[in-house]
């Protein structure tokens, strides 16, 4: 898709994405991003058109192994995605350079996000947003209030409002908040840390992890994050998408 119109995240509201993350091919749900707790969901454009179908605005896309190998090993499959729909897409999972980000802004993807990167490069950051502002979405997973990289297995040794100041500064459209310590679980959200990082930057705060009821969802709107990615809870139908969008307009 590609239409700068189309980065500006919670410009319509609160936005519930729904998340199509591909492992060997397939849709999968992590517990706590920990390999080997995956359950499969079939694959990658059959979940993507569900999600469309039943009202999605946006799509968050993973390429797991690319988050834990360091190179898109799913690439194929999520191109195909990207190809099939036209609602905005956001994908990470192993883009590890600027021109890596930009040939797949290039090919459609709406905003590329960045983890692993973004911590060992911050200046990647400003060279993507130079030349497609508001498309990168830098990803700060947090366990025990640390920033965490690699999979979600080494510590960066930085707080996660420590570095949303550094990467709004250097250009960042929005900070993707993954609270690893729920992560999969559905066992509900921590909120205090979302509504930490929503006060301590100025840009959108996209939150993750641990969304099982509509109240998680409506307690991450309260937070003051932009948007909440949702996984497990949609997959094993904890709740609709469209209960999930009805829900904050009660």
């Amino acid at each position: 898709m590609n239409d700068s119109s189309e980065n500006s995240i919670g410009e319509n509201g609160f936005d519930v994405i729904p998340a199509v993350d591909v492992q060997d091919g397939e849709v999968v749900q992590l517990v706590q991003g920990e390999r080997g707790t995956e359950k499969s969901y079939g694959e990658p454009v059959g979940a993507a058109r569900r999600w469309i179908d039943a009202g999605a605005s946006s799509l968050h896309l993973v390429d797991l192994d690319g988050a834990f190998e360091g190179e898109r090993e799913n690439a194929e499959a999520i191109d195909s995605v990207v190809e099939e729909v036209d609602v905005p897409t956001q994908l990470g999972g192993g883009i590890r350079t600027a021109s890596d980000a930009v040939d797949l802004l290039e090919r459609g993807v709406d905003r590329v996000i960045l983890g692993t990167a973004a911590v060992e490069e911050p200046e990647i950051v400003a060279e993507i947003s130079e030349e497609y502002p508001g498309s990168v979405v830098v990803s700060l997973d947090a366990k025990d209030g640390e920033v965490v990289v690699e999979g979600w297995t080494e510590g960066a040794g930085i707080s996660p409002d420590d570095a949303a100041n550094r990467y709004e500064e250097l250009g960042a459209g929005a900070i993707l908040f993954t609270n690893v310590d729920v992560e999969g679980k559905l066992e509900g959200v921590a909120t205090e840390p979302v509504r930490e990082l929503v006060e301590a930057t100025e840009i959108p705060v996209i939150a993750s992890g641990g969304v099982a009821t509509l109240d998680d969802v409506r307690a991450l709107a309260d937070a003051g994050a932009a948007a909440a990615v949702v996984g497990s809870a949609l997959y094993e139908g904890q709740f609709t998408l469209a209960e999930a969008q009805d829900a904050l307009e009660d």
